[in-house]
């Protein structure tokens, strides 16, 4: 019998003109279909790519399937072609005959199963062969389902559609974002590729855009998980809007032409754009994605404003590879965020030199703190009316043995980015009171402060642990020890900053808030916490009393803590005419170089000495 005979049916063969009319017969006849049936949405959407050295059994196939609901098909009758056929198209699903000359259907399904790129393709087998050693020969080297010539239409029209069904959900799994349902980086990546094979084959330009929120993760860890997903969904929802309305991105009609918008991982998203002429449009699709992301989001009842920042890479001129267009991006990222977060910025090769260094910096830092390169430095805290030092900042340094002394302004914010400051800001805490109680056997008691992060602040229970154990463990006294922190910690939970404060000034522990001045706080919102002394920011006091709205403000704020309860400090203070000032506004305490810099353990305690000397004579 011959595989013509083995069909189900022996139809006429299928004209051009015939195939033309059926289409349009069968268009006519769906106009009236609701297209938001999953099966014929799956159907009209799906591609079928067929395998047959017998034209009149594709013909036979395409017709049966057309009567399905099915529109795209790739054919071929040369089964060497076929692989290349699927490399190049990606088809939803293959069926193939297995007895072909020169090569079966199962030695093109060996070699799709041994590729990277087809491995997950579907693929039914047909053939006229019905013993059981070739069906489990087909299934061990992967095929997804086997339909035994002659065939049923209506059974292959059902095994197709289960077919492609349980593709359509291990695509959603594999491929797609589960929470907010965009492409994931895996796809992303994938159709990347195909796209910048396409550009590069038209000689056309493109680029991606690397979108990172801006201290997500903070708005993670201080509101939760929950919150964080929500978020995360309304940002991407917001994203989506953007670039579905851009006049700039995107070729309606064309699918090849539109851009892509994919969750990269975390709080990260990425687009690609696609024919880019001029940087200028770029350009203006990041600015729009900023001006979206502007606008407040209302989450879970709540109010917020989260911002973003964007690296731009663009091919061919910074790369022409996946890999390498991915990271110029991101390293384009990490220079919109050192330029002050919400903002954008193209990649530039300087760039990458950068990006190494920082790399080679972030390695070191990760081992600062088990190689003991930390060490404190003080800065005196000095009495304005007596000239008495009663009192120090500890300020955190990081010393490498071949980089030398790292600025606090390079190594702080990494700390921070790294998550590294949470170990590094306990270790200074057990530092000051370890170092504050052997120092009582030689000086009078004094206050040591030290600075506390936000992200210490978030994790408020190991915070207020790490201040009771290095109390109880040196033996300190909690009033000879002191917390600051900015401004900007007091506005973000206001209820649980409070409940942290309040254990934490039972343990006697001495409350201050850095840098006054900046955060935008107001002494009504002051009342709230239990705060000991306020410290005047340096941008108020550089120019007094030379300037007089400064000097009005240093004065207001004096008068208004000391009414709250509170002492002052002044920061910054290197000039003998800022310290009257301050002397005649009876400010409580200043720190800067016309005391003395900050300066390490030992030198501290000789200024100590020599000012308790210089006091006593």
């Amino acid at each position: 019998m011959s595989k013509q005979e083995n069909l189900a049916r022996k139809p006429e063969p299928v004209s051009a003109p015939m195939q033309a009319n059926r289409r349009a017969d069968k268009a006519s006849a769906s106009a009236t279909v609701d297209d938001s049936n999953d099966v014929s949405v799956m159907a009209a959407q799906s591609t079928i790519m067929m395998v047959d050295d017998e034209p009149i059994i594709l013909e036979t196939l395409q017709m049966f399937l057309e009567d399905a609901g099915y529109d795209n098909f790739i054919t071929t009758t040369e089964p060497k072609k076929a692989l290349n056929m699927v490399v190049l198209k990606k088809p939803d699903v293959v069926l193939l005959d297995v007895m072909m000359p020169e090569i079966t259907g199962l030695d093109i399904l060996k070699q799709m199963r041994s590729k990277e790129a087809l491995k997950h393709i579907p693929a039914i087998i047909l053939t006229s062969a019905t013993d059981p050693e070739t069906k489990l020969q087909a299934l061990e080297l992967g095929a997804t389902d086997f339909l035994a010539k002659p065939v049923d239409p209506s059974e292959l029209a059902l095994r197709l559609r289960n077919t492609l069904a349980a593709k359509a959900y291990q695509d959603r799994l594999l491929y797609y974002d589960g929470l907010t349902g965009l492409p994931n980086r895996r796809l992303f990546t994938r159709r990347l590729n195909d796209a910048l094979v396409r550009a590069k084959h038209v000689a056309q330009a493109c680029a991606i855009l690397h979108i990172d929120l801006d201290r997500f993760k903070q708005i993670n860890d201080t509101l939760g998980q929950n919150f964080g997903d929500a978020l995360l969904k309304a940002v991407s929802a917001r994203l989506i809007d953007c670039v579905r309305h851009s006049d700039l991105v995107g070729r309606p009609g064309n699918e090849e032409e539109e851009t892509e918008l994919s969750r990269f991982g975390g709080d990260e998203f990425t687009l690609f754009i696609p024919n880019v002429d001029r940087l200028e449009h770029a350009t203006l699709v990041a600015r729009r994605i900023l001006k979206a992301m502007a606008e407040p989001f209302r989450v879970n009842a709540r109010e917020l404003v989260i911002t973003a920042s964007i690296g731009i890479a663009v091919c061919p001129t910074d790369g022409d590879s996946v890999d390498t267009l991915l990271k110029h991006a991101a390293i384009a990222v990490s220079h919109a965020k050192e330029r002050g977060r919400n903002t954008y910025q193209y990649y530039a090769k300087e760039l990458n030199t950068r990006s190494i260094e920082r790399l080679t910096l972030e390695n070191h830092l990760r081992k600062a703190l088990e190689n003991r390169e930390l060490f404190l430095a003080f800065q005196p805290k000095t009495e304005v009316r007596t000239g008495r030092i009663i009192g120090a900042e500890a300020l955190l340094r990081w010393k490498h043995p071949k980089l030398g002394l790292i600025p606090p302004d390079e190594f702080i914010p990494l700390a921070e980015e790294m998550d590294l400051i949470v170990p590094f800001g306990e270790w200074a805490i057990y530092a000051v009171c370890t170092l504050s109680k052997r120092w009582q056997s030689q000086i009078d008691p004094v206050c040591v402060s030290v600075n506390v992060s936000s992200r210490q602040f978030h994790k408020s229970d190991r915070l207020m642990l790490t201040v009771r154990n290095a109390l109880e463990t040196t033996g300190l006294k909690g009033k000879y020890l002191g917390l600051e922190l900015t401004e900007s910690i007091l506005m973000e939970n206001p209820d649980e900053i409070v409940r942290t404060l309040k254990t934490i000034k039972d343990m006697g522990v001495k409350i201050s808030i850095d840098d006054f001045g900046t955060g935008y706080s107001s002494f009504s919102n002051l009342r709230t916490f239990p705060l000991d002394e306020l410290k005047i920011d340096r941008s108020f006091l550089n120019d007094i009393p030379d300037n007089t709205d400064d000097a009005a403000i240093v004065g207001a704020i004096i008068a208004m803590a000391h009414g709250l309860g509170m002492g002052v400090v002044a920061e910054g203070i290197e000039k003998q005419e800022q310290l009257d000032f301050l002397r005649d506004r009876d400010c409580d305490e200043y720190q800067g170089y016309l005391s003395s810099k900050p300066v390490i353990a030992s030198e501290f305690l000789t200024l100590v000495a020599k000012n308790m000397k210089k006091l006593a004579d």
